[in-house]
């Protein structure tokens, strides 16, 4: 195309027999410089963007108890947690709730005491927190020492033996009858044992509804 331009404006009369009126020192210039930058012009390939796509990375699999499997939960009982306890359980003894009576009476150096069972309530809590849907069906205690109002306090679950039960009705469903050692800490190692027993619980399900605290 720039051929063709520049031989158009070959054909055109010398600038000397043009009328002065005519004469311009951008007269040529500019359309000759239009015809060489069209012949120069670059032609680049057309290249396709290839595009990926990323499939979504599935979900893990649920985590699923067996033996040996602990489950834990903290927990601080308050003056006003021990109080809400008495009132609804009956049980106002004194050293539960009086820091003199519990001193003089119970021998608690400390002061008042929670109540064993209140703390003994957090086992079949961190079951069925897992577990919903969960029947506790037996529990055993014992006391080695007390915790006082405002201490923290650690219940650890442990799964101890596990057994598959036939589906009632003939159904397809199973439960799993699990017993678990029971234990309640005081302190963060574990060291010092406030309550232990054992409890037997129907589980509708093996698989954790929550796997955060679940350790082997």
């Amino acid at each position: 195309m720039s051929t063709r331009i520049c031989t158009k404006l070959s054909a055109t009369p010398p600038v000397s027999q043009l009328p002065r009126s005519f004469i311009s020192d951008s007269t040529e210039v500019p359309i000759c410089a239009a015809a060489m930058r069209l012949g120069r012009r670059a032609i680049f390939p057309l290249v396709r963007t290839a595009t990926t796509t990323t499939t979504p990375a599935a979900p893990p699999p649920p985590a699923v108890m067996s033996v040996g499997h602990a489950l834990r939960e903290r927990r601080r009982f308050t003056e006003a947690d021990v109080a809400a306890y008495a009132a609804v359980s009956g049980d106002r003894n004194p050293v539960h709730l009086d820091d003199a009576a519990a001193r003089e009476l119970g021998g608690f150096q400390r002061g008042r005491v929670v109540h064993g069972m209140l703390l003994a309530s957090l086992f079949p809590s961190v079951i069925a927190s897992h577990f919903p849907g969960a029947v506790y069906a037996s529990q055993t205690l014992k006391f080695p020492a007390p915790v006082y109002v405002g201490d923290d306090v650690i219940a650890r679950v442990q799964a101890l033996h596990i057994r598959a039960m036939a589906a009632a009705n003939g159904g397809t469903a199973s439960r799993y009858l699990v017993k678990f050692a029971t234990k309640c800490f005081t302190d963060e190692e574990e060291g010092s044992l406030a309550i232990e027993g054992e409890a037997m619980a129907v589980l509708p399900t093996l698989e954790l509804s929550s796997e955060s605290t679940c350790k082997q």
